[in-house]
């Protein structure tokens, strides 16, 4: 009997897969199903809490905002706002909003709508919440027209409404209020939003998958979008192969060049301002952390160029940081910490840490993470330092960045809106530590007053010298280790046009735009 019952469990278990799979598989005649492989899942899909690109790529469709991103530029176009005025002391934002946007359950956006969404951001008090403290009010001054009033200038607030974290929220989410959580617990896995798509379903560990908004002011031309979760390189490739899937992610840089000889598929390549970096814990690691020189000897011991060519297969270059080349603010001339075991070991010794013990934090969210982490640890092996690898799972990586329960934890990082502000005042300001964006925990007044003057002038050649400034000291101090900035490569079917890329939207696609 036990056994009968096993078979029976076990033949249920793999028709279930088997529909799972089957769901997400392509019908190679269908040209209004796109199916795009990810390699790991998304954390919460929350835009009033989530600072992560893989939970982005849900939400971006599914939610409107006020203005959005001009094809491939960092400017931005009217979207939900069909005009806006600024004062002349920058400190006033009146957007005029286009009628007709509506939520995917058929209410209208309105003025309303947009109050509700920041000043709720800010009550949640999480990632997004510090970049939005500027805003001193929010005024509705009528339904399609809508007034911030910020604490002070903030040049590069119109493009932060561009972002993710911009999105305008369906005030109808307080309905799944719980515990005074002001819908986060439903927004972690659904959406409320007045995009072209809608999360229609969410099976866990399996996919994502998104249909058209009825209630759109726009009409794709790909009715239903799957996002496909496979950690399993091989079965991405066959899939890509098979034309099973039209996108995909996740794929080595070891095997991007064979990829893309593959029939049918095409690999789209553009330079990117996505860099590679680790973060070392100053504030909450241990103490060889709080050594300047114990972190400029571990700077000194990472073989860079044996990354840059091994792991990452040449489809990157050295990052010069912490401004990446292509953004304004970047400074050629920042100082490098160049691979050398003996100044290393030197810079070690003088530390008085000769010996230390560090645990370097990673997932599987990126495929090449495995081999970074691997490579670190031989690195440093060299110059006397042990390195425990502590592999999690991405949300789990994700919460324990946040409370800084780590040592060393590789990191990527893509900037949201095209100005130093996303690295400068993220990476370094005091108040911003966690997943907010200081992730090695650090604090240092003169860096923090640097910084801060930067955000709040508009002259952008002034900006441009305080932030030079800061990254003389930053960068002395070894705050983190600069790997790479990668260029963009990504797989897809040749069947897929429309695509577009843009820099500040990483890892984020053009839906409504893109047909096969």
């Amino acid at each position: 009997m036990k056994k009968h019952l096993f078979f029976v469990v076990l033949g249920i278990l793999i028709l279930v897969l088997g529909a799972c799979s089957s769901e997400t598989q392509n019908d190679q005649g269908d040209k209004n199903r796109l199916v795009i492989a990810i390699s790991a899942e998304a954390g919460t899909l929350d835009p009033g809490v989530s600072m992560d690109n893989q939970a982005w790529k849900i939400t971006y469709p599914t939610y409107e905002r006020l203005v959005a991103y001009d094809g491939d530029k960092t400017t931005v176009k009217p979207a939900l706002a069909k005009d806006w005025e600024i004062s002349d002391d920058g400190k006033t934002y009146t957007f005029f909003l286009n009628e007709g946007h509506k939520f995917a359950d058929g209410t209208e956006v309105d003025a309303e709508a947009v109050k509700f969404s920041f000043e709720r951001t800010l009550k949640i008090g999480k990632g997004p919440s510090g970049l939005y403290s500027i805003i001193d009010n929010i005024e509705v001054v009528d339904p399609y027209t809508v007034k911030f009033e910020l604490k002070n200038a903030f040049p590069p607030f119109i493009s932060t409404l561009a972002a993710n974290y911009g999105a305008i929220v369906n005030p109808k989410v307080m309905e799944h209020e719980k515990d005074g959580d002001l819908g986060q617990g439903y927004l972690s896995a659904n959406t409320m939003g007045s995009g072209p798509y809608q999360l229609e379903e969410y099976n866990k560990g399996q996919y994502y998958k998104l249909t058209v908004n009825p209630h759109s002011a726009v009409k794709p031309n790909i009715d239903t979008v799957y996002f496909r979760i496979s950690s399993d390189v091989s079965e991405t490739r066959i899939s890509l192969e098979k034309g099973e899937i039209d996108i995909a992610e996740g794929i080595p840089a070891d095997q991007l060049d064979e990829v893309g000889q593959m029939d049918g598929v095409k690999l789209v390549q553009k330079p990117s301002l996505l860099v590679d970096y680790v973060y070392m814990n100053i504030g909450k690691g241990t103490d060889a952390l709080k050594s300047k020189e114990f972190r400029q000897g571990i700077s000194h011991a990472i073989d860079y160029d044996s990354i840059i060519n091994e792991t990452m297969q040449g489809f990157a270059s050295r990052f010069v940081g912490p401004v990446p080349e292509g953004l304004w603010g970047h400074n050629p001339d920042s100082k490098v910490y160049e691979y050398d075991v003996d100044k290393a070991k030197e810079l070690i010794q003088a530390s008085g840490f000769e010996g230390a013990e560090l645990d370097l934090l990673y997932s599987d969210n990126k495929p090449y993470w495995e081999e970074l982490a691997l490579t670190i640890q031989s690195n440093l092996e060299q110059v006397g330092v042990k390195v425990n690898l502590t592999k999690v799972a991405y949300p789990t990586m994700r919460e324990k960045i946040d409370i800084g329960e780590f040592d060393l934890c590789v990191g990527v990082w893509s900037p949201d809106y095209g100005d130093p502000y996303m690295f400068m005042n993220y990476w370094f300001d005091s108040d911003n530590w966690g997943l907010a964006g200081n992730r090695s925990f650090y604090a240092n007044d003169e860096v923090d007053q640097l910084i801060r003057k930067a955000a709040t002038i508009s002259d952008q050649a002034e900006r441009e010298e305080l932030y030079k400034q800061a990254q003389e000291i930053i960068n002395e101090e070894a705050v983190y280790i600069y790997i790479d900035q990668q260029q963009f490569t990504l797989p897809m079917s040749e069947d897929v046009k429309g695509f577009v890329y843009n820099p500040m939207l990483e890892g984020i696609y053009n839906l409504a735009e893109m047909t096969k």
